[in-house]
């Protein structure tokens, strides 16, 4: 049996061609009130096509209790390599691990003829892949991962700087399918005609594009970052659910926002009358990071240690979202509604600033927005 946890827009195809080529296949997706662990329970099989590492990371934590010893996981959304070596750590030794992302989108997942990026040992593994198109053995774990973004630094960059084509073109009287015909004779040709109309429906998410050059973003990509930039204010606009090519009517030639807000769904969701960060340039603005989880219930509870862990991993992921770390902290303020709990505060907090602090200010209210909370945390932070 095969487990195949993710029914967005890639997994229920992919699942649906599992099922046709003679699969016994059990699917589950988020929302559904099925526990995770009785999804995979019996599964030799356990594939994910989720949305980004810390996705994946839940789901298969939650899955652990279901899982079989001798099972295998073929994580198929794209985190990048060191998602996957977290992964490794994560499950049982005795369950196998294949990292085996895909490029193509919507219509190549319902025909079968995605290209597969694998990565590990695919013994007892390569005809199930198979079904969802071409195979290639990019090597040991991780390789399929690394091989997916190192490609997404490429292609979409490109498509970013095709759609900034356009808006020069329309701002210096370019007839846009003259352009269009020009660079047909390019090597740019193909991704030119997507992006000279965008595409009604989506067949790779703005949103996930933008997530997607996170992952790949490293200190000497100044292309990808650029982009990864232009995407995230499309996001911020609307855009993220769209289709990547929705980028090219967002440029449009007009200047980009100076203000940028950020909202990474590796952390519990704002109640909507503000954003968790805003992006200025080379500065990120991280709002208040209280402790409260995915459903507003409060983490815990008469706990500063807990409180305290839980508000230092948001503000690592909202960092890590915009690729930074703690070390690129400018300045951070800390509200305690007790003075008294700064010792335990500060105990976890040494394990975040290990070396020199940033500057900071650290000071005692009568009580925070919610009851129970003990601290509340914001920063500003100087971006790579």
């Amino acid at each position: 049996m095969i487990a195949f946890l993710g029914q967005g827009r890639m997994g229920v195809p992919m699942a649906r061609r599992l099922s046709e080529a003679g699969h016994q296949v059990t699917t589950w997706r988020r929302g559904t009130g099925v526990p995770v662990a009785a999804a995979v329970d019996g599964a030799e099989l356990v594939i994910t096509m989720l949305r980004d590492p810390a996705a994946v990371r839940e789901v298969l934590a939650a899955a652990l209790p279901g899982l079989r010893p001798d099972a295998t996981v073929v994580e198929m959304s794209t985190i990048g390599p060191e998602a996957v070596r977290e992964l490794r750590a994560l499950l049982p030794a005795s369950v196998k691990l294949v990292d085996a992302p895909v490029l193509g989108s919507v219509a190549p997942a319902a025909d079968g003829t995605l290209t597969v990026l694998a990565g590990g040992d695919l013994a007892g593994v390569r005809d199930v892949l198979a079904v969802f198109g071409t195979v290639r053995e990019c090597g040991p774990p991780g390789a399929g991962a690394a091989m997916k973004l190192a490609v997404m630094s490429a292609l979409v960059p490109a498509q970013v700087l095709l759609a900034e084509t356009y808006a020069y073109g329309e701002a210096h009287g370019v007839d846009r399918d003259a352009l269009a015909e020009v660079l047909s004779g390019t090597p740019l040709g193909v991704l030119a005609e997507r992006l000279r109309t965008p595409a009604p429906e989506t067949r790779y998410a703005l949103g996930l594009a933008a997530k997607d050059l996170t992952l790949a973003a490293w200190p000497s990509a100044t292309l990808a970052t650029a982009a990864r930039a232009r995407l995230q204010e499309a996001e911020a606009a609307g855009l993220g659910d769209h289709d990547v090519t929705a980028i090219a009517a967002h440029v449009g030639g007009r200047p980009a926002h100076r203000a940028v807000p950020i909202n990474p769904a590796t952390v519990p969701a704002t109640n909507g009358f503000y954003s968790h960060a805003v992006r200025v340039g080379d500065m990120l603005y991280v709002s208040g990071q209280a402790a409260f989880d995915s459903s507003g219930q409060l983490v815990g509870e008469g706990d500063m240690a807990a409180q305290a862990e839980h508000v230092f991993q948001c503000l690592g992921r909202i960092l890590a979202d915009q690729g930074a770390g703690f070390e690129d902290v400018a300045f951070l303020r800390t509200y305690l509604t007790n003075m008294d709990d700064r010792v335990a505060y500060g105990q976890v907090r040494r394990k975040y600033f290990p070396g020199t602090p940033p500057a900071s200010t650290t000071v005692e209210v009568s009580k925070l927005f919610m009851p129970g909370l003990l601290l509340e945390m914001d920063a500003i932070v100087a971006l790579p």
